[in-house]
């Protein structure tokens, strides 16, 4: 199947700065696709190219199998997205808000379309209170609604969670994940908080310094058989040279004086907890470390 957006050899410049440096990806229809990266690492400028707010310096975007240039705005039709916090008038209320957008993209937008957002991000009983009265949740919410009045194919959501308290960004996830399931809607969302990607994104690109350093399926990335596994030992000396003449030499990925770290799959951390007792090691504690923000920082590492 034709994938829903394609960038190739994308690469963006300002002045001497390289913010985007020959990046190619593509996202299939149906997917929750995560984009992260530090503080610019070049996901916004990216996502700003995706939605012709800037252009690339060299490079190529598709959507639906089409190049898109100045010439081709139309092809935005199929794309909403909300860049950084959504910008409302705060004296309005959030169906005036939604109003007032919805028919700059269609002046034809019946209000029954707007309650259908309005009930899908869960605003609906709330929308004649004005957008200053609500909470930083709830206008992240509208803004989805805005972005989402125009029926779109896919969703560009540049940090969605940024500055919400735990329960607003257990709502943000719910409803990317209903967003998704639910309403088959293809989406991009850019996010600091690793954990959240892990729980929502199906696969996921990694940026770094405006280069793509990973890219894939999350449940690839995070393969099992390369978790990280901490063992606390009292003192590793005691074992060390029984350890780099074993079968578990090739599986030790760094250690200290009072640490080792494997790269093994979690059913064998048993064997070798045991193999490390039978060699005099005194094991103090075990962690793993696999998860999406070990990964990240891991390939990140400069």
């Amino acid at each position: 199947m034709e994938p829903i957006i394609a960038v190739e050899h994308l690469s963006k410049s300002f002045k001497k700065r390289l913010a985007v440096n020959d990046l190619s990806f593509s996202i299939a229809e149906g997917e929750v696709y995560g984009f992260l990266g530090q503080n610019g690492a070049g996901k916004s400028t990216t996502m700003r190219m995706l939605l012709g707010l800037i252009f690339p310096d060299k490079g190529a975007i598709f959507i639906r199998g089409q190049r898109f240039d100045n010439s081709k705005r139309h092809l935005l039709r199929s794309i909403g997205a909300i860049i950084e916090r959504p910008d409302m008038y705060g004296y309005l209320s959030g169906w005036d808000n939604l109003k007032i957008f919805a028919t700059l993209t269609d002046p034809n937008t019946p209000d029954a379309r707007l309650h259908e957002v309005l009930e899908v991000v869960g605003l609906n009983g709330r929308e004649n209170d004005k957008f200053s009265a609500y909470s930083q949740g709830m206008k992240q919410r509208l803004g989805i609604a805005v972005a989402m009045v125009n029926k779109p194919d896919l969703l560009i959501l540049d940090e969605p969670t940024n500055g919400l308290d735990p329960q607003g960004i257990a709502e943000i996830r719910n409803l990317i994940r209903s967003l998704s399931k639910d309403h088959g809607k293809t989406i991009l969302i850019s996010s600091h908080l690793l954990h959240e990607m892990e729980l929502i994104a199906s696969s996921m690109l990694v940026l770094h310094r405006g280069k793509k350093i990973a890219d894939g399926k999350v449940n690839d990335l995070l393969n099992p058989a390369q978790t990280l596994v901490e063992f606390a030992i009292q003192d590793t000396t005691i074992i060390m040279d029984q350890l780099l003449h074993s079968a578990w030499a090739s599986t030790l990925d760094q250690h200290a004086a009072d640490a080792l770290v494997f790269k093994l799959h979690p059913d064998r951390i048993p064997l070798l907890n045991a193999w490390i007792v039978e060699q005099g090691g005194r094991v103090k504690g075990i962690r793993s470390k696999h998860s999406l923000e070990d990964y990240f920082l891991s390939i990140t590492h400069d």
